[in-house]
């Protein structure tokens, strides 16, 4: 094999291999031109306002229904919002949502975190953590003594994806079963899942919905409503974290503290554009077309291959792509970001010689192709 030598020389792609946008992080991820300029046109009418007005109660309201139609949520389901992200809904989940012990599923470095919250509840019981190897999932395990199963629909990190179906044999929680919390940070929006296998499904906007961070949306079941009621009039709960406060809230179509508009605007914007194009299974078929691409790329190459060794198994909207070692992956994406490519570096703490790909659904399928070929051209202008 040629001798790929490593540092980040003067390389220059040529212009007809760049993609038409070079943002391909895995989040904060593209926001769409249209969105942006959507935004700029209410400027002067809606940033600026007050939250707890029509003019804002208005945009939150169409938000919350366009996620319902989306995600095509059964009666009795609500949407809640709230601010501070997943992680700030991990620690409300720990005092709204966990009766007494959960399960986790640990394969990455996010889906880690939650298990890691709940431990060191005092009011709580320690959780199941069932692990497996960075590169593939586990499966859950139905426990009689679980009332909620902590499932990652997509992990980040990794680059990894799983169905979302209820653990197999627990019973449903109108019969005494748990709760299923879905991590679906990444996913949602990207991904296909069936409102039946979950409880709680959140996730933030700023990976498919194309927004900034800072706020968190929950897709909530009935029997997650009743146990947010039960347990929040049961313990003391920060106001902060009570997700009674935001089902209270978000009926009335607002938060419980000032969110950030633009953040709700671009979300919204997101949402209504995927609506118009066909609902959750054309965006995810985006995805797949994109992933179909990468995926096919790396198994072709010379130099590369995926990180995710089952195909059942590789996310289609966070792809991650291992390579040899005479390549060094961290010049590549180095090389790609001084061309105006940016944020292909993997996660940090993997540690892997490898990229990751942000292939949201605002990222079009050619671009990844594009993306491919620049790569190609840069791993040989480093090897020559």
């Amino acid at each position: 094999m040629i001798p790929y030598v490593t540092g980040t020389p003067g390389i220059s792609i040529p212009s007809e291999l760049l993609p038409s946008d070079g943002r391909f992080g895995a989040g904060p991820s593209k926001v769409r031109p249209a969105q942006v300029k959507a935004l700029a046109s209410v400027s002067d009418t809606y940033l600026g306002t007050s939250h707890r007005q029509t003019t804002v109660k208005s945009v939150v309201g169409r938000l919350r229904q366009g996620l319902r139609d989306l995600f095509n949520l059964p009666d009795g389901y609500e949407v809640l919002l709230g601010n501070g992200g997943t992680t700030s809904f991990w620690d409300a989940a720990s005092f709204s949502l966990i009766d007494a012990r959960s399960q986790h599923l640990s394969f990455g470095e996010f889906s880690s975190k939650f298990a890691t919250v709940v431990k060191a509840a005092p009011h709580l019981l320690d959780p199941v953590v069932i692990e497996s190897p960075v590169g593939t999932h586990p499966t859950p395990e139905a426990d009689d003594e679980v009332d909620l199963y902590a499932l990652t629909h997509c992990e980040t990190s990794t680059g990894v994806a799983m169905p979302i179906r209820r653990p197999t044999g627990a019973a449903r929680p109108t019969d005494g079963g748990g709760l299923v919390a879905v991590d679906a940070t990444s996913a949602a929006g990207g991904l296909r899942v069936d409102p039946a296998e979950f409880d709680v499904y959140y996730f933030g906007p700023q990976k498919c919905f194309a927004a900034d961070g800072g706020l968190w949306a929950a897709l909530v079941s009935p029997a997650a409503l009743a146990r947010i009621a039960r347990l929040t009039a049961e313990r003391w709960v920060p106001a902060s974290l009570d997700l009674q406060l935001a089902v209270d809230n978000s009926a009335q179509d607002q938060t419980v503290n000032t969110p950030g508009l633009a953040t709700v605007f671009l979300f919204l914007e997101q949402v209504e554009w995927m609506l118009a194009g066909g609902g959750l299974e054309w965006s995810a078929a985006r995805c797949d077309r994109s992933a179909e691409i990468l995926y096919t790329w790396a198994e072709q190459s010379d130099f590369a291959r995926p990180f995710v060794a089952r195909p059942d198994q590789r996310s289609h909207v966070v792809g991650t792509v291992d390579f040899v070692d005479e390549v060094d992956a961290a010049a590549v994406a180095s090389v790609l970001r001084a061309n105006g490519i940016v944020d292909t570096e993997p996660y940090r703490r993997l540690g892997r010689n490898q990229l990751r790909i942000g292939m949201y659904p605002a990222v079009e399928p050619d671009d990844v192709a594009a993306l491919c070929a620049c790569i190609n051209h840069v791993v040989g202008a480093l090897a020559s």
